[in-house]
């Protein structure tokens, strides 16, 4: 039988064959916005949450969630390796980042339910569950999705002709090339 804590995270450590986790039904992302909004106008703080601040101290938050994994070995579902005390912490410093995501959502005006139903649209076209089951590849090094080695010549043309400044991209073009590259070798979380 699963235990919940008062900041809501199960004391069970979970497995694919076991309970599905849920969060409570009770709250939406719009009302979490809104009351965030509140808070920062009672307060007349809002002339300091501009974009680049509330990033900046969302990262903060994600830095110190990550110390209280930091020198631990590996970590199960259900965190049963930690104390009430530290589930806790980590409930705040989760609580801190899902405020500061939803705050800068609301700066940079992204209705973010849509946008990550969005997201998870496209990340399910990219990853097919019958194609990549059991696979943690980027989806660009699945055969069904390389380029026709002609098509790779072409676009490796393409990006030298922008790097060097030339094909009306100018030198702005280059630097997307260069970002999408970055991304392509990242986690997979594009």
């Amino acid at each position: 039988m699963a235990h919940s804590l008062s900041n809501g995270i199960s004391t069970e450590s979970l497995d694919d064959e076991g309970e599905e986790f849920r969060f409570s039904s009770e709250l939406s992302l719009e009302s979490v916005r809104a009351a965030q909004h509140q808070f920062c106008r009672d307060r007349d703080w809002r002339q300091y949450h501009p974009p680049r601040n509330v990033l900046l101290a969302m990262v903060g938050e994600v830095g110190e969630l990550a110390e209280l994994f930091q020198w631990r070995s590996e970590v199960s579902r259900g965190l049963p390796e930690f104390s009430a005390s530290d589930k806790t912490r980590v409930g705040e410093e989760l609580s801190d980042v899902l405020i500061y995501l939803i705050d800068l959502a609301e700066q940079c005006h992204v209705d973010l339910p849509s946008a990550v139903l969005d997201k998870m649209a496209k990340n399910a076209a990219k990853y097919p569950a019958e194609r990549v089951r059991g696979r943690s590849d980027k989806y660009s090094d699945y055969p069904e999705y390389r380029p026709q080695e002609g098509q790779q010549k072409k676009e490796a043309g393409e990006e030298g002709e922008r790097e060097r400044g030339g094909g009306g991209g100018g030198g702005e073009a280059a630097v997307v090339s260069r970002v999408g590259r970055e991304r392509e070798e990242g986690d997979g979380s594009e």
